[in-house]
């Protein structure tokens, strides 16, 4: 069984999908029939994660608006919003927490497209976070981070030997012990617990797309219409 909490990321302005995002906010662009964030809410509702935390900060009223009419049944949703703009993953986060029942938690990006199964997500874990991580796409060739016999390290100066964090991880709340409110990214607290062996990993070989640029969303609107 995965953590009963999530937090979906959706806070972002999505400034390489401009124009399109400028009146429609990212988590809400459709593929296929349904939008990026309907989709994870309907695959994290059907994997038993039923408290739900969204952080919305660009367009937020939208992604209020449209998840409070179409959100699955059953489901504990609340909305951290962050009103003095968007707090970036870490920021983002460490805001939602006070609201986030279980420990440790998921976490999902909203604005990539996937089959993943979260009911693969760990419950218990040695590490402080568990990352999912998949193959280098074309944009990403040098990758993130490597896997070793489970655990996740720094990234080897040979691209091949990397991988890519895909947006979806594991976190216990004590990863932002040392945290203070405000603005900043997730990927050094990461880094750094890497260095320090205390992050573990898995590769997923399903679907996946990073739907970041007009381009890359007109692949996964292909793909999606292609099935």
């Amino acid at each position: 069984m995965p953590p009963k909490s999530a937090i979906i990321l959706a806070a972002g302005r999505g400034q390489r999908l401009s124009p399109i995002t400028d009146t429609i906010p990212k988590p809400l662009l459709h593929i296929g029939q349904t939008t990026l964030i309907d989709h994870h809410l309907t695959a994290l509702n059907a994997a038993g994660i039923d408290q739900i935390t969204i952080n919305v900060a660009h367009l937020g009223a939208k992604i209020i608006d449209h998840v409070s009419q179409y959100a699955p049944s059953g489901l504990d949703i609340y909305f951290s919003e962050e009103s003095n703009g968007a707090l970036e993953t870490g920021g983002g986060i460490l805001q939602a927490l006070d609201h986030v029942a279980s420990d440790p938690f998921v976490v999902v990006n909203a604005d990539i497209r996937t089959d993943f199964a979260f009911d693969r997500l760990p419950n218990k874990m040695d590490s402080d976070a568990h990352l999912i991580l998949v193959k280098n796409p074309v944009h990403h060739p040098k990758g993130d981070f490597r896997l070793d016999a489970g655990k996740v390290k720094l990234p080897s100066e040979y691209p091949e030997e990397n991988l890519t964090f895909s947006g979806i991880g594991v976190y216990r709340k004590k990863l932002f012990n040392s945290c203070s409110p405000g603005r900043f990214p997730l990927a050094p607290i990461l880094k750094k617990k890497s260095r320090d062996g205390l992050v573990s990993g898995s590769l997923f070989k399903g679907r996946w797309i990073d739907v970041g640029t007009a381009e890359r969303l007109d692949a996964a609107r292909k793909s999606e219409n292609n099935d």
